[in-house]
């Protein structure tokens, strides 16, 4: 090994030296500890092989370092296989075992020497490929190449490049109308026990809930409605299979599709999961896809333009390795997929993950020619065939929609994780005049602000349809009332000119007069967080700015319209110089003209409303997006009041058969599911957890710890941390309380053996967190909120969750407008409840889990303690008293004689530690 490795953690910082055969048999050097200045040092001084070099570059307190990371060549070796990004998950992947501490900086080297190894054998399953992208990469810089180089093969055939080797898609007919089928209770039971098969029996409350959830996929009962199913179902139950059965046996009976659809990535993997177990004829004949956003997936022309240039440096090696993997992938699914989520965070700089897939619309589809290989276009195909749709709800509410208008039907859909139903259609149906929307219209109709060579297709409207303004005078024509209709949209810098309070062009100039309402208005502008206002008395001048934004926009819809008119036109003419190519680029652009013609639309009847009373179905407000005091975004915000409406008229009015489930629905079920605004009426089924909560948890209010207290915060957290022995989900409010606790207690807990990770904190993407989390029994993370929902970890790795303070909602206009209009302050004790019944609900996944639930703070309202399971024991305790039973119950027996007995024994019925004033 002609490199030295280096480990930095919490704990101390190792370096195993260079060495060579005959220094160290075993392919590992000696190995010393370092300061960190000496580390710091040594990086700058020769290259090192290091793991996860943004992760180390932050425990040493440096933006970045450079470096052999060891996780880019597990990239090249092993494309399109998932590991844990430490050395004992790519040990786990090689069947090696790993040491920890100090040994761990010479296991580095064995691993490279072990992944070299595995490129010289026959049976090297990635080998397709690999020299003529080892070529590429050595031109363009990698630091692995000249190791690597030397193991080429003398002579070998040449591989096909990527986008010839990719399959390509076919066309199929179009899909027939379901069948006409009445499922009967012996046949889902049948079905539930063939998903179940030898793995387990089916449960009393599974059975329920199986033929509870069949009434979704019976005839339709009115044509008023669907046929809807709202169903809570306690964590244990084994809901998955519960509405697989039905939906699987309607699928196989009648021809039909369902669509599973979740809120979160990690469900949409364990369904895929649980389909390839459970169904494995469906899943083996491509009858169980998985649908995500055209976002998610990579884009082969954007890709090839990477490649050809449009990438340059470290991003360049990016492009590389992702084409690397590419030609491996299962479905080219970059988020959430087979592409290793740590991968785009070791090349941050840039974000070159994004300019790698279609964000931004620009999909010319068919004049494309990668069309017929098009991870995205294959995808639609093999979902439009699928008995079994796995997506997201954002994706189901925009396919239901577009469905709808083209006169089809989504007609079976179950929304698993039903409690988010209202966060999905709140941003789905959400409407934003932002400097960030316009600048992205104004970027699709001009292209890029700066154009350079590199700039591949990313040039603008005009350069796409270059045939139509050389050919047709009046596309022509229409193509140059656009250039000029769009340049009065915000330009590169828009941000600087409105601090400057020197905006250019109608647009700018209203999105200045916004700013300067928020700054006049709002409170709290000193700590640098996200500010809002209501749109009441308004500033002088900023209606004008307003009217003369909207009739500058109007003027930019009317151009578009006039192009697509001519499209059209041309489209049914087909003169002679439009070839085929050139017709599908027409196709193409007519698509987008049209998203951004309603959009348009949208924003003026946004600008119209500011001078008159506000619509009682919408929320509206002025914005000034900050992070850390640097603005990123400035403009108006719609969202609706109950984004439920919309939502039960576009999505679920005209679907045949509809389950919203989830275990925390709450006590209006029926509400959550949006069944108001229905015309037909839901059946309701409810069944609890069979697990033991009072024997497998404990909840405990710890009463003297001030949560605003940094220090007091810190030493809370680091002595329940310390008493679990890891296996801890930290939850905090604020970032800033996140960070101060993560600096005081970091170095403690890894003295002790227990590694500590946190969002906002580590350069690694929340995935990768969860996953290093997971895979460590003595870990802890950190994280807001909102990380809950993403962490779903069974077993021992999770066994205490410690809550910063009450999880109150944060009092902005929109969350105030919701409370005055839906019950006021028991509105939020609904939202409050739901976020720790969520919460607790990581904590036991099985019946064998044992967990604790720590609220920290004397001020929590009894009221908010009917989120936990009656039969826990929940007490208000020291914190010292918490620390000692934790550690009992976890670790030392049951503790049940320190336990207060079943039942919520809560004292006085405090009522202290109310949200702020709305």
């Amino acid at each position: 090994m002609p490199f030295p490795a280096l480990v930095a953690s919490h704990a101390g910082v190792w370096r195993a030296d260079a060495c060579n055969s005959s220094d160290a048999p075993n392919g590992a050097g000696s190995i010393r500890a370092l300061s960190r200045g000496e580390a710091i040092a040594a990086l700058a001084d020769s290259p090192h092989v290091l793991l996860n070099a943004p992760l180390v570059a932050a425990r040493l307190g440096l933006g970045e370092v450079s470096g052999l990371d060891l996780l880019e060549l597990f990239a090249f070796v092993r494309p399109a296989h998932f590991a844990v990004p430490s050395a004992s998950g790519l040990a786990s992947e090689l069947g090696l075992a790993a040491p920890g501490g100090a040994a761990e900086a010479g296991f580095l080297q064995l691993l490279v020497a072990e992944l070299m190894a595995l490129m010289q054998q026959p049976q090297w399953a990635e080998r397709e490929g690999a020299w003529d992208a080892l070529d590429r990469l050595a031109r363009r810089g990698w630091l692995w190449a000249p190791l690597l180089v030397p193991l080429r093969p003398a002579q070998g055939a040449k591989a096909k490049s990527l986008f010839e080797a990719l399959d390509c898609w076919e066309d199929v007919p179009p899909r027939p109308a379901a069948r006409v089928r009445t499922l009967q209770p012996g046949e889902i039971a049948d079905a539930l026990r063939g998903l179940a098969g030898n793995r387990r029996e089916p449960r009393e409350g599974q059975r329920a809930y199986a033929q509870a959830a069949a009434h979704a996929f019976q005839p339709r009962n009115s044509r008023d409605g669907p046929n809807l199913l709202v169903a809570e179902a306690g964590t244990g139950i084994g809901k998955t299979l519960g509405y697989l059965a039905p939906a699987s046996l309607f699928a196989r009976e009648t021809g039909g599709a369902v669509w599973l659809s979740t809120y979160t990535r990690a469900l949409q993997r364990q369904l895929r999961a649980e389909a390839t177990l459970s169904l494995p004829e469906l899943v083996a004949a491509g009858k169980v896809v998985v649908r995500k956003g055209r976002e998610n997936y990579l884009c082969l022309l954007n890709l090839e333009d990477a490649l050809q240039g449009a990438f340059a440096g470290r991003q360049a090696i990016f492009a590389e390795l992702v084409a690397r993997w590419a030609r491996f992938s299962t479905d080219g699914d970059m988020v959430g997929g087979d592409l290793p989520g740590w991968l785009p965070g070791l090349f941050r700089r840039g974000n070159a993950l994004p300019a790698l897939s279609d964000r931004r619309g620009e999909c010319i589809h068919a004049a494309c020619p990668h069309y017929r290989r098009c991870f995205i276009e294959a995808s639609i195909r093999a979902g439009a065939q699928a008995s079994l749709v796995i997506a997201n709800h954002a994706l189901v509410m925009a396919n239901a929609a577009r469905a709808r208008a083209e006169g089809q039907t989504l007609e079976r859909i179950v929304f698993d994780e039903g409690h988010h139903l209202h966060a999905a259609a709140d941003g789905a149906f959400s409407l934003a005049l932002t400097g960030g929307e316009a600048i992205e219209m104004r970027r699709w109709l001009l292209g890029p602000d700066k154009p350079t060579r590199r700039a591949g297709r990313r040039r603008g409207l005009a350069a796409r349809l270059l045939d139509v303004s050389s050919y047709d005078a009046e596309g022509a024509e229409a193509v140059d009332a656009i250039v000029e209709a769009a340049r009065t949209l915000p330009a590169a810098d828009w941000l600087s000119r409105l601090a400057a309070q020197e905006p250019v062009g109608p647009v700018e100039a209203f999105l200045a007069a916004v700013r300067e309402q928020v700054l006049a208005r709002a409170s709290d502008e000193e700590r640098g967080f996200s500010l809002e206002v209501g749109i009441v008395a308004l500033l002088p001048g900023l209606l004008e700015a307003a009217d003369t934004a909207a009739r500058a926009l109007a003027a930019l819809a009317k151009a578009m319209l006039a192009l697509q008119l001519r499209l059209r036109a041309l489209a049914q003419e087909k003169p002679d110089w439009l070839d085929a190519p050139g017709l599908a680029r027409i196709a193409a652009a007519d698509a987008g003209l049209q998203l951004r013609i309603d959009l348009l639309a949208a924003w003026g009847q946004l600008l119209a409303r500011l001078g008159h009373d506000a619509e009682p179905d919408f929320v509206d407000w002025f914005v000034l997006v900050r992070a850390e005091a640097r603005e990123l975004d400035c403009g108006v915000m719609r969202h609706w009041l109950d984004p439920l409406k919309p939502l039960a008229r576009a999505v679920l009015a005209k679907a045949h058969g509809v389950v919203v489930t989830s275990a925390t629905l709450g006590a209006d079920m029926a509400l959550a599911a949006g069944a108001d605004y229905l015309e037909v009426e839901p059946q309701r089924f409810s069944v609890r957890s069979p697990f033991d909560y009072g024997t497998q948890a404990r909840v405990f209010i710890v009463t003297d710890v001030q949560p605003r207290d940094t220090a007091s915060l810190a030493l809370a957290y680091a002595r329940l941390i310390e008493a679990a022995r890891g296996g801890t989900l930290g939850l905090f409010t604020a970032i800033s309380r996140l960070r101060a606790v993560h600096a005081r207690i970091a170095d403690r807990l890894a003295r002790a053996g227990l590694p500590l990770f946190a969002q906002h904190v580590d350069a690694v993407d929340t995935g990768t967190l969860v996953d290093l989390f997971r895979a460590d029994p003595q870990a802890t993370l950190f994280g807001t909120d909102a990380l809950r929902d993403g962490v779903d970890v069974p077993g021992d790795s999770l066994r205490l969750i410690i809550f910063e303070g009450v999880p109150w909602s944060r009092p902005t206009v929109l969350q105030n407008a919701r409370r005055a209009a839906f019950g006021g302050s028991a509105y939020e004790d609904v939202q409050v409840r739901q976020r720790l019944q969520q919460a607790f609900g990581r904590l036991i996944r099985r019946g064998d889990d044992r967990g604790v639930f720590v609220l920290l703070g004397a001020a929590v309202p009894s009221r908010l303690l009917a989120a936990f399971p009656a039969e826990v024991a929940v007490q208000r305790v020291t914190l010292a008293e918490a620390s000692k039973q934790t550690r009992a119950f976890l670790h030392g027996g049951t503790g049940s004689g320190d336990c207060a007995p079943a039942g919520h024994p809560v004292g006085t019925g405090n009522t202290a530690g109310d949200p702020p004033d709305a």
